[in-house]
């Protein structure tokens, strides 16, 4: 039974992301390095630091480059904010009386910035941090706090963290809420993984904090789910494309779960408003797929997808993500296949391009491809 988690802090409970970027591509800059794109500097960004330095770096000293990141995240560090879910599950560990800790690279300075906006300080029993190396410091935290490692979970964003609580001999879980992705995090074998903390309180709380429950296979997999999802259509004739960790970065549509006595065509509009904050009109079906435990998905899962087709009300120029997504554009339906899509949304896309307009619905969706 779990009874203490280890926290990391970037990624995991707040999102430091965009200012450690603008930082670290001031440092590539000053060291005579071209700067980075979010996805590669995601793909490439590993610790301890000394690592990502070596690699693209290695000719100037340890001490210039921190002096030269710390200049420009100071200058950044106003942007840190919450993860969506922290707060909710930090106040849920209190409430069930776990232990709480932190292990983290972040400097000292920044950790106690950061804690007079967010209050979260409040939550931890005691923090570690400006740690380089998690695994150097793991077991004394253990010895030091008296923590059994079967009751323990570390909870991270890198594959560092995972490193880290198998150095440790303790559980590990991974959040697709911070630096690395999907695959990078498959790759370093956690014992779970979840798209943020509000699921693994679920999780916990399901299985009563039995952590062993989680890592067998199929154990948390539901039974079939329909879902519903469409490609959304603005007046020029352009579709919207959204990006999300869960499906390995890859493009695709907005959507969710029907809910229990809750219509197709509702469940449509409700996520579409959700996960964009669209109103949607000429909403016409298009087809039915299934997707059963697909590897672009970061777990186990069968869903029966049901796609459509509709038009924004409006411009279409409002779009907000929620946090499910990180990135939207609206393109133009046939150079949508150049993205890199995940494969429903592959299927979708071909349907709807070799389909005809409705006789019957002139003004439909498909009216204009673009």
């Amino acid at each position: 039974m779990i009874r203490n988690i280890i926290f990391d802090w970037s990624g995991t409970l707040v999102d430091d992301l965009p200012a450690v970027l603008k930082a670290s591509n001031f440092v590539l800059r000053q060291s005579g390095q071209p700067a980075m794109t979010l996805d590669r500097f995601r793909a490439e960004f590993a610790l301890p630091f000394k690592k990502f330095y070596d690699r693209h770096t290695p000719d100037v000293p340890l001490a210039q480059l921190e002096a030269w990141f710390h200049q420009e995240f100071s200058r950044s560090r106003a942007s840190v904010l919450e993860l969506p879910h922290a707060r909710k599950f930090l106040e849920f560990c209190r409430q069930r009386n776990l232990r709480t800790f932190l292990l983290s690279t972040v400097h000292g300075d920044y950790f106690k910035t950061q804690c007079e906006v967010t209050g979260f300080d409040v939550f931890l029993d005691k923090p570690y941090t400006g740690v380089w190396d998690k695994r150097e410091k793991i077991h004394e935290i253990l010895r030091e706090n008296h923590l059994r490692p079967e009751e323990t979970v570390f909870i991270g964003d890198m594959e560092h963290d995972v490193e880290t609580a198998r150095h440790g001999g303790i559980y590990s879980c991974a959040v697709l809420t911070g630096y690395n992705t999907l695959d990078q995090l498959r790759a370093a074998r956690p014992d779970v993984i979840v798209e943020h903390l509000g699921e693994l309180q679920g999780l916990l709380e399901k299985h009563r904090f039995d952590f062993k429950k989680l890592t067998i296979p199929g154990e948390t997999a539901e039974p079939p789910l329909a879902t519903v999802g469409a490609l959304i259509f603005n007046p020029p004739g352009e579709v919207l494309m959204i990006r999300t960790h869960k499906w390995s970065g890859k493009w695709g549509i907005p959507g969710g779960k029907i809910k229990r006595g809750e219509t197709s065509e509702a469940a449509l509009r409700r996520e579409i408003k959700e996960e964009t904050n669209l109103r949607v009109k000429d909403i016409e079906f298009v087809l039915a797929q299934d997707s059963i435990d697909s590897k672009e998905f970061y777990r186990e899962a069968h869903f029966v997808l049901l796609n459509y087709v509709c038009r924004a009300v409006g411009k279409g120029n409002n779009v907000i993500l929620n946090d499910e997504g990180f990135e939207f554009q609206w393109i133009p339906l046939k150079l949508a296949k150049t993205l890199k899509l995940n494969k429903p949304t592959k299927i979708l896309v071909d349907a709807v391009m070799a389909k005809k307009p409705n006789p019957a619905n002139p003004n439909g969706p498909w009216r204009k491809r673009g």
